[in-house]
């Protein structure tokens, strides 16, 4: 225990006079650009000068000196406008590049598990964090891939900052910058990398298991309606013209679904319409923060996507948990982290009531979340014990784990149970409507 402490106050002391020298670096550098540039200005100065003069002492005449003082006065103003239009010119690529920046699109959990990943990697082979940079630039074949590094290696060469380099470019998430300015300060930013990993690669299975949970039962509703409207529309007048050569109506539920074919045709556009808004009101749900929160509004109507809903948001905090523990972090300081990621606002009571045991009551973090009511069953019990064994982020990781599979195991029950459903639905819409064409049909071709 002793030598992990040593271990760990050895490197925050490194990391703490490598921080300083890359500064001490950029002050000396700065330094020598300004007396390199103002020595340019003195000797110019010195140049231009005695020629001037000593044209006018040749000359030996008043008004060739006052002709030399017009014309240095006007290249003097000629250089001041040159300089303002330089500005100017500067202050407008910096406002592109801000645009730049401002259209970039945040990175998606696959890529940010990738870059923590070859973060992780570099640091732990010794390299640090600008050669690391500057070697993925190479690495990448893609231009925007390549600027946005060029960006980090450009603000990390100022700030000698990982983290405040990727605050700048506006596509990483505030709560990956602040881990790894926590590592940074700790000293431990290849194991805050490597958790950062699989902590994206987490959120990454939790986004396809929720958007195959949604999706598919669209897809195959959609299906469905398609197959009812091209029976309804296309091969229901076919046999009403079968009927019509034989001398008879359709009648019964035939009759009533070729009135139903007639009335689709006859306001075909207004079907469209209603389509169409069906469809942007599907994109609108999904795409849009007010559309998600709508629509969670009225799933939350069911109990089976409550339950779904609140083991995803468990999952979500314990991953998180384990991550900031990990890190070094303080468990108040790392809770209120965690509960800053939260989005999901019934959860959020319950950490709320989590927070006023540890403020109030003076509880451990482990004892505040069983109390409040955030894990229950062997989630609980595990819990209490990592707090008890010291290893309160390895319990987290196994939780978060073993809440994932639960995740995984209830979706593909449910598409399991919801593909053969729709399935059935459709033979028996479909048998319907044939079966109450063919049955009136061969009644009457019995007849002949």
């Amino acid at each position: 225990m002793a030598k992990e402490k040593l271990t760990r106050k050895e490197k925050q002391e490194a990391a703490r006079q490598k921080k300083e020298a890359l500064k001490e670096a950029k002050r000396a550098e700065k330094k020598r650009a300004a007396a390199r540039k103002a020595e340019r200005a003195a000797k110019k100065k010195a140049d231009k000068k005695p020629s001037r003069v000593g044209k006018a002492t040749r000359v030996g005449d008043a008004s060739d000196t006052g002709k030399i003082r017009r014309k240095e006065s006007k290249s003097a103003w000629s250089e001041m406008k040159a300089d303002k239009k330089k500005k100017k010119a500067r202050s407008r690529i910096a406002s592109y590049e801000d645009l730049d920046r401002k259209k970039r699109k945040p990175l998606n959990n696959t890529e940010l598990s990738y870059f923590c990943g070859q973060m992780a990697l570099i640091l732990t082979a010794g390299i640090s964090s600008l050669e690391g940079i500057e070697m993925m630039e190479k690495d990448f074949s893609s231009r925007e891939d390549q600027e946005l590094l060029l960006d980090i290696y450009d603000a990390m060469s100022e700030s000698g900052e990982l983290y405040s380099s990727l605050e700048r470019t506006g596509v990483f998430p505030s709560y990956m910058t602040n881990m790894i300015r926590i590592g940074e300060e700790t000293g431990n930013l290849d194991d805050v990398m490597s958790a950062l990993e699989i902590y994206y690669e987490r959120e990454e299975q939790l986004r396809k298991s929720i958007q195959s949970a949604v999706f598919y039962p669209l897809i195959m509703s959609g299906m469905i309606v398609a197959v009812i409207t091209v029976l309804l529309i296309f091969v229901m007048p076919l046999f009403n013209q079968v009927f019509k050569q034989l001398g008879t109506e359709m009648t019964g539920f035939a009759g009533f679904l070729m009135k139903v074919s007639d009335l689709i045709s006859n306001y075909a556009a207004v079907f469209a319409g209603i389509l169409v808004f069906l469809l942007v009101l599907i994109l609108f749900c999904v795409k849009t923060k007010p559309g998600r929160a709508f629509s969670n509004s009225v799933l939350k109507l069911f109990k089976s996507y409550r339950e779904l809903r609140e083991q995803i948001a468990s999952c979500r905090f314990a991953d998180g948990l384990a991550l900031v523990l990990h890190s070094g972090l303080s468990p108040d300081r790392g809770f209120q982290l965690v509960y800053d990621l939260n989005e999901d606002k019934d959860y959020a009571r319950k950490l709320r009531k989590c927070a006023r045991y540890m403020n109030e009551n003076g509880d451990s973090l482990a004892e505040a979340i069983n109390r409040a009511g955030v894990f229950s069953g062997v989630y609980a019990r595990l819990t209490s014990l990592g707090s008890k064994t010291g290893s309160l982020d390895g319990s987290m990781r196994q939780v978060a784990t073993l809440y994932q599979e639960e995740i995984d195991a209830k979706i593909t029950n449910y598409l399991s149970m919801l593909e053969p459903a729709l399935i059935v639905v459709l033979s028996f819409v479909v048998g319907a409507i044939l079966i109450s064409v063919m049955f009136p049909l061969l009644g009457i071709m019995a007849t002949i």
